[in-house]
């Protein structure tokens, strides 16, 4: 018994550097193939191939839980002083938001109820835009099926961010190399500002734990983050290094989301989620569209607030392509708190009301 737990221990951990190192790999070919967003691209793609292809990849969650901490004290940081003065003009595009959900969530309901033919429970939670490990937990302890529904999101995730940076490359004359760095390099950041960065993703992550607010690792840090460069106890952002571990470690546990998988049901899978992320995204730029000649907001900010690709996902490209940041994942950390609470309270409602002609 010792015997075999220590070999399913050496597999784990041989899985784990399997998946780095791929992860690491695509990730440096991107950077030097000079692709949007690199780092994360690249070794989401390369470990999505290696699970495909049957290779044992996977990333524990407390792996990607600390990167993901990185990520919500850098989000953090763009949360300048000067910023306070902006949020009220916020106000109309995030009440949107509301609206947004009701729109974009029924008419992705609608194409995987009547165009890919699952039944309503998974339908639903497929299709709601956001909040991909709640509308997972949610759905399959409502009666959906746990497969479609996982398959269904991570697909939408992986689509996303694989198509959105290469669009305003295309669109918008985006140009990867051309952005100055996050951060500064790790030796060139000092003590007493690591300490305060430290501190934020430590403290700021056990009091979202304690109070189950969703995406616990990212928003709890990123609220006591901004807090800290709004008080002006510091300026400092993570330093590179962590910044682009990071990225590699997110894009590489997206890939390893398929791991176990066929490759048919993951064409499959991406085949329908194709479609309702193209219903999501039409919304999006629909509602950016509108909301941005309403209130002068910036079209390419609005794009990424609305699109739901993830939390921490796209909060990365914002940052990658130049955008409002802090803008950005406000309006991410409202929409996917109004689905978690909202999507399983509507759920519940729409199925009292058809029970007794049921």
């Amino acid at each position: 018994m010792p015997a075999d737990g220590k070999s399913r221990q050496k597999s784990s951990l041989g899985n784990v550097a399997l998946a780095l190192a791929i992860g690491s790999g695509g990730g440096w070919l991107g950077y030097i193939a000079h692709i949007p967003l690199a780092w994360m691209i690249g070794a989401m793609t390369a470990t999505t191939l290696a699970a495909v292809l049957g290779l044992s990849v996977s990333v524990p969650a407390i792996l990607r839980h600390t990167m993901v901490v990185v990520l919500g004290i850098m989000l953090g940081s763009a949360f300048t002083p000067d910023i306070v003065q902006r949020i009220g003009d916020w106000g109309l595009s995030l009440a949107a938001l509301v609206l947004y959900g009701a729109t974009a969530g029924g008419a992705s309901y609608y194409y995987f109820r009547r165009v890919c033919g699952y039944d309503g429970i998974t339908a639903y939670f497929s299709a709601m835009p956001g909040g991909l490990s709640e509308m997972i937990l949610v759905g399959t302890a409502m009666g959906g099926d746990a497969r479609i529904i996982s398959l269904t999101h991570a697909s939408r995730i992986l689509l996303v961010v694989m198509t959105l940076p290469f669009a305003y490359q295309l669109l918008m004359g985006y140009e990867p190399g051309a952005r100055p760095p996050v951060g500064l390099p790790l030796f060139e950041l000092r003590p007493e500002d690591l300490a305060i960065l430290a501190a934020c993703g430590v403290v700021g992550y056990v009091l979202a734990k304690n109070l189950r607010i969703p995406a616990a690792a990212l928003v709890g840090p990123m609220l006591l983050s901004a807090g800290m460069h709004l008080a002006g106890w510091t300026a400092a952002k993570p330093p590179l290094e962590l910044v682009a571990a990071a990225q590699v470690i997110v894009g590489t546990a997206i890939g390893c989301r398929f791991a176990g998988v066929r490759a048919i049901s993951i064409l499959r899978a991406m085949i329908a989620a194709a479609g309702g992320t193209a219903v999501l995204l039409i919304a999006a730029v629909a509602f950016a569209f509108v909301v941005g000649q309403v209130t002068g907001l910036s079209m390419q900010s609005l794009v990424l607030a609305y699109t739901p690709g993830g939390l921490a996902e796209m909060s990365l490209i914002a940052i990658a392509i130049g955008a409002d940041a802090a803008f950005v994942s406000t309006h991410h950390i409202v929409r996917v708190f109004l689905i978690v609470v909202a999507a399983p309270i509507l759920f519940r409602a729409m199925a009292k009301t058809r029970r007794p002609s049921g």
